[in-house]
C-alpha cells in the first residue's frame, strides 16, 4: 500500500506549504536529508493557542500534535515531490508550551509520532525530543520540527 493510499485510508488530506511567518525557509534538503522548520499547531487556520496545564489537557494537546504532522506531510511532500521517496522519519523535535508543572510533554508529542507510525509504517518509527517551553510563537499549544531521510 502506498503512503498515499494509507492517506487516503485515514481521510487526511495533505495541506499546502504554508509561507513562512518570519525569515527561514520550509525546508532545507541536504544528501539524502531533509531538515523540515518548526511547524505550530492550527486550528481552524489560525495558531492553535494554548497552555498544556493550563488552558488546554493532554487529549488536546495530542490533537494539536496530530494537526502538527498533517502539515508536516504536507510540507515534507512539497519537498521531495513523492512521499514514497521517505526512506525514513529520523527525528522530531517537540515544543510544548506548558505551564512549570506539566510533565506530560511526551504524552503530547505522541499526536504526532502516532500518525507517522500510522501512515509511514516502520519508515515512521523515530527518535525525538518533547520539551516544555514558557511560550511560543502566535501562542501555539505545540510545535514540532523533523528530520527525514529520502532515497
Amino acid at each position: 500500500m502506498s503512503i498515499y493510499d494509507k492517506l487516503a485510508e485515514l481521510n487526511i488530506t495533505l495541506p499546502p506549504v504554508a509561507a513562512p511567518v518570519a525569515a527561514y525557509v520550509p525546508f532545507v534538503q541536504s544528501g539524502n536529508l531533509v531538515f523540515l522548520s518548526g511547524h505550530i499547531a492550527k486550528k481552524d487556520g489560525k495558531a492553535w493557542v494554548g497552555q498544556l496545564g493550563n488552558t488546554t489537557e493532554t487529549a488536546e494537546g495530542q490533537q494539536a500534535a496530530r494537526a502538527v504532522a498533517i502539515d508536516l506531510m504536507g510540507t515534507l511532500h512539497a519537498a521531495v515531490g513523492d512521499l514514497n521517496r521517505i526512506k525514513r522519519i529520523i527525528k522530531l523535535t517537540s515544543l510544548v508550551n506548558s505551564t512549570g508543572s506539566y510533565t506530560e510533554h511526551h504524552l503530547v508529542t505522541n499526536g504526532c509520532s502516532d500518525l507517522f507510525a500510522a501512515v509511514f509504517g516502520e519508515k515512521g518509527a523515530h527518535a525525538r525530543a518533547a520539551y516544555g517551553v514558557a511560550q511560543l510563537p502566535l501562542g501555539a499549544c505545540v510545535e514540532i520540527d523533523l528530520v527525514a531521510e529520502v532515497v
